[in-house]
């Protein structure tokens, strides 16, 4: 006999065939005919159609008069939509962030571009003989900082570049520079970064601290916030290639899952800094 578990887990097996060929329109990426949506999902044409029929019923499928072929329906976008708004951040990054933290033992964060530039909104604290001074509220540097730097390399929005423009003429003020200058400094930075997917500091915020930073992206390629680590010289691995490198892109790519991201999400093919006025 069944245990009372068993039981619990028992669904429809029905639904949870029918559910195939709605994975198999959503992995196409555009209508399909009937055999080939029937071929992806593993199943008979006469029996996926009858699947679609019912589908269509409820709003889940379209079907086009003049080609044929299947599509999503309108209660599919209803679903994805609702799906999309619960899509929270830090709520989701939450145990990722516990998990690299346990993986790498150093301190890290997510950071996201609030008010007055990258923010960090949850930290998880490696503890040990030094301690890295990150809190929630802390307000990155764009230009000099791991976190800030992903920011510039990735995130492209005009309120970006506002803040980025700021900076820049700040610092030249203060340092005798020109933004022009200051932009040429930090191109080939910028470049690096998105080279290897991963941005990186070494003592240029925080003497004797390094740090790695990972940009990470929602369901529309756009990055939405960035995975942050913190350590110090000696135990802070900063080469492009290393194991805590590989961790913290890891870390990042699963929460850029969890948030829609897909490999074939398209992302910005230039970074911010080559629409600053110089």
């Amino acid at each position: 006999m069944a245990t009372t578990t068993e039981k619990q887990r028992q669904g429809i097996q029905s639904i949870e065939v029918g559910a195939r060929l709605l994975r198999a329109l959503a992995a196409h990426g555009r209508p399909m005919m009937l055999r080939d949506l029937a071929r992806n999902a593993g199943m008979p044409a006469a029996k996926a159609h009858r699947y679609l029929v019912s589908f269509m019923r409820m709003g889940l499928v379209e079907q086009d008069a003049n080609t044929g072929r299947y599509d999503l329906g309108s209660f599919s976008l209803e679903l994805g939509l609702a799906s999309l708004s619960r899509l929270d951040p830090v709520r989701l990054g939450a145990p990722i962030l516990d998990d690299l933290c346990k993986k790498i033992g150093e301190t890290v964060a997510l950071a996201m571009l609030g008010n007055h530039g990258a923010t960090i909104v949850r930290w998880v604290e490696a503890g040990g003989p030094i301690t890295v001074t990150l809190r929630t509220g802390t307000v990155l540097p764009l230009s000099n900082s791991a976190t800030g730097r992903a920011f510039v390399a990735y995130c492209r929005t005009p309120f970006m570049k506002k803040l980025l423009e700021k900076e820049l003429k700040t610092t030249a003020e203060q340092s005798g520079n020109t933004v022009t200058a200051l932009v040429h400094d930090l191109e080939p930075i910028i470049e690096e970064i998105r080279l290897h997917g991963i941005s990186r500091a070494s003592g240029s915020l925080t003497p004797g601290i390094n740090g790695f930073s990972a940009p990470v992206f929602d369901h529309t390629g756009h990055m939405v916030a960035a995975i942050t680590s913190l350590g110090s010289f000696g135990n802070f691995d900063t080469e492009w290639d290393s194991p805590l490198a590989f961790a913290i892109k890891e870390a990042a790519k699963v929460l850029s899952a969890r948030l829609g991201h897909s490999e074939i999400s398209a992302t910005p093919q230039s970074h911010v800094l080559t629409s600053i006025a110089r």
